[in-house]
This record gives structure tokens, C-alpha cells and sequence, in this order.
């Protein structure tokens, strides 16, 4: 997998955690995290689409923050399961797959003078 994508994905994780931050802290400790993963996740976003088209790449880090931050909600949070939030995050998750599949970075050349 190309490095470019691992910031991408990286960044979505840390959306994931920032999202729920946003809900959940309530301390100093927990909203110190949630600044941290609102950082972490902007500097991984714009490292990630210096060379993969900037729409594609959103897609995918959006398709995996929403679902993940749904799945969390689920899992660790209590939100009420519902067979159909699964269908729709799995087929969410099954176009930012294929988008991640058919998208080849960029290759930039570099300008001289």
C-alpha cells in the first residue's frame, strides 16, 4: 500500500477520535486528546493529498470517518444497533474500497528556472 493512502487512512482514524471527542469529553484530559486528534488528522489530510486527486482522497477519508465514527458510536458508546446503519456503513465502505482500488497518484514534476 503507498504511503499516501496510510495518511489517509491514518487520518480518518483520527477523525474517528476527534468526532467522538467532540460528544464525550469532559475534562481537560479528553478535550486535550480531541485538539490532538483534530491536528493529527488536518496534517495527515494535507500530507495524504499532496499526491492523490484531492476528490478521490476526500471521499475516502470521509466514507471511512463516517463510517467508523458510526461503528464506534455502536460498539463502544451504546448507540442502538440497527441492521440497517450496517448494510448502508458496509456499502459506504464498499465504494471507498473501490475508489481507493481504481485512483493512482499523481506524479508531479518538478519546475525548473
Amino acid at each position: 500500500m503507498d504511503r499516501n493512502w496510510l495518511y489517509i487512512f491514518s487520518a480518518a482514524g483520527f477523525e474517528i477520535v476527534w468526532v467522538a471527542g467532540l460528544k464525550h469529553a469532559n475534562d481537560w484530559l479528553t478535550w486535550t486528546g480531541t485538539i490532538i486528534a483534530i491536528i493529527s488528522c488536518t496534517i495527515l489530510l494535507i500530507k495524504g493529498t499532496k499526491k492523490l486527486p484531492v476528490g478521490t482522497a476526500y471521499a475516502v477519508f470521509a466514507g471511512l470517518g463516517t463510517g467508523g465514527t458510526v461503528l464506534v458510536e455502536m460498539l463502544i458508546f451504546g448507540e442502538p444497533f440497527k441492521i440497517a446503519k450496517l448494510l448502508l456503513i458496509l456499502l459506504l465502505l464498499s465504494g471507498v474500497i473501490g475508489l481507493q482500488l481504481v485512483t493512482e497518484e499523481k506524479e508531479f514534476k518538478e519546475e525548473r528556472g
